[in-house]
């Protein structure tokens, strides 16, 4: 056992550390060390709330066997799991977190004196409020998670799903968890406490099925925010400080990271909230482009010498590339090009992938220079003067329609201006639209050389030839 005043030093230790890491976590050259001290955080806390656990003698065979357990399938996937399946992971992971809130929310209703919160029927009040709230965010999370998961899974459709009134029903159940949670409050009935869990559950579904593929990225930093908040409100149920601290950065991070991604995608932050509220249902006719407009077809050799001779080229990875693995055949082919004099630098979209940040770890991976990888903002006026860009597995996010039909679904996006470079060379499978949906005129421009192949192969097969 632990006592009270040193467990509270500890859990400040590991609310600091977690503050150090997201502090690390912000930049690439500090990330692993952010990485640690959240490691060393995570084991301070798990430690000290095994400790303060009563009656510790007998319950410490079931911590062990779940403390075991939870790391053992939590190593299992981080070996197993591949780059390209990072999105849907985390989806995954904050269901669980979700899921999570709302299992402690319950043992905390059904036998209140564990966690001195009082007796049935006779709960504190601030503690029921704070436990029904966590319980209606975390429940939310959960199956908000699980549908974003099946969408990045490709296991459901990444088009929105809409019906007529979606909106209203949305606002209804909100308003009615919030009449619930009042008369809960008032009189600790236990079919309130049940149906809040079970609205929260259903407004999951219906907040996340609308929100097309292009916001996915948004979809993944807000359910971590909402993860937070459930973590957060039970925190203060338990009185467990360094679940509160942890709850509210992430929380508030991806709350305003969130705002961020929304902010650079020209997107409505309450929107996305919301569900897709006010979203225009319209949708693109894809692939009319390609039975009007031909394509020019390339292959290695000629994307080799348009590469050889060039002064600059601008790398524009994509999922296509992680769908390939091919991030350390693009570092082989970019380290040949620099022994021609070539200027190679690379170029990330906020969204590129299917989250935040998804290109820069891949990059990272294949020991790409830091000090050569740059935003759309800080890049976007270099294609102009540039003579290639080497477009490999990106499609929405080069789409030059995002910035020419206000009837498109990516209308108003930004996106990198690769059209303007003298040459294109787009990696592609095929002429499939991107994620969102969208046929990418980008493919059918005259500066603009089709690469029809895995984008790992073709990367191997244009090494070759610079050799």
């Amino acid at each position: 056992m632990i006592s009270a005043n040193l467990s509270a030093v500890f859990y400040l230790a590991s609310g600091i550390l977690f503050i150090l890491a997201l502090r690390g976590l912000s930049s690439p050259e500090t990330s692993r060390q952010g990485n640690l001290f959240g490691i060393l955080g995570m084991i301070i806390a798990i430690t000290v709330t095994i400790l303060s656990v009563g009656n510790f003698s007998s319950s410490i065979i079931y911590l062990l066997v779940f403390f075991v357990a939870g790391g053992a399938i939590g190593s299992f996937i981080a070996f197993k799991i591949p780059m390209t399946a990072m999105p849907e992971l985390v989806a995954g992971f904050h269901s669980l977190v979700g899921l999570a809130a709302v299992f402690v929310a319950i043992s905390a209703f059904l036998n209140p004196g564990a966690f001195n919160l009082g007796s049935p029927s006779n709960i504190k009040l601030a503690s029921l409020v704070e436990m029904s709230i966590g319980a209606a965010i975390g429940a939310i999370t959960f199956t908000g998670s699980i549908i974003a998961f099946l969408k990045l899974r490709g296991i459901m459709s990444g088009a929105p799903i809409t019906f007529t009134g979606q909106h209203f029903i949305n606002l209804a159940l909100g308003i009615s968890i919030i009449v619930l949670i009042f008369y809960l409050c008032k009189t600790q009935v236990d079919s309130f406490f049940w149906s809040v869990i079970f609205i929260s559950f259903l407004i999951g579904i219906l907040l996340i099925i609308p929100i097309g593929g292009a916001d996915m990225p948004v979809v993944i930093s807000m359910l971590n925010s909402y993860s937070g908040w459930a973590a957060a409100g039970i925190g203060f149920t338990l009185e467990n400080t360094a679940l509160i601290i942890t709850g509210a950065l992430v929380g508030s991070s991806g709350a305003i990271l969130s705002y961020i991604m929304c902010k650079g995608m020209n997107r409505s932050f309450a929107n996305v909230i919301l569900g897709g509220f006010g979203a225009d249902n319209s949708s693109n006719e894809v692939g009319k482009n390609k039975d009007q407009k031909p394509v020019k077809n390339g292959n290695a050799e000629d994307a080799a010498f348009l590469m050889k001779n060039a002064s600059s080229v601008i790398i524009v990875p994509g999922y296509g590339m992680a769908v390939a693995q091919a991030q350390h055949a693009l570092r082989e082919m970019v380290d040949k090009l620099k022994k021609n004099g070539v200027t190679i630098k690379y170029a990330i979209h906020p969204v590129a992938g299917r989250m935040p940040g998804h290109m820069n770890v891949l990059l990272a991976e294949a020991n790409v220079p830091y000090d050569e990888v740059f935003e759309l903002d800080d890049i976007n006026n270099d294609f102009a003067n540039t003579d290639v860009a080497f477009v490999i597995g990106a499609n929405d996010v080069t789409n030059p329609i995002a910035k020419t039909d206000p009837k498109s679904p990516i209308f108003g996006m930004p996106v990198l201006d690769v059209e303007k470079c003298k040459s294109v060379l787009f990696v592609k499978r095929s002429l499939s639209p991107g994620y969102a949906g969208v046929d990418n005129e980008l493919f059918y421009r005259d500066n603009t050389l089709m690469l029809f192949a895995d984008a790992k192969k073709m990367t191997e097969d244009i090494v070759k030839n610079i050799e």
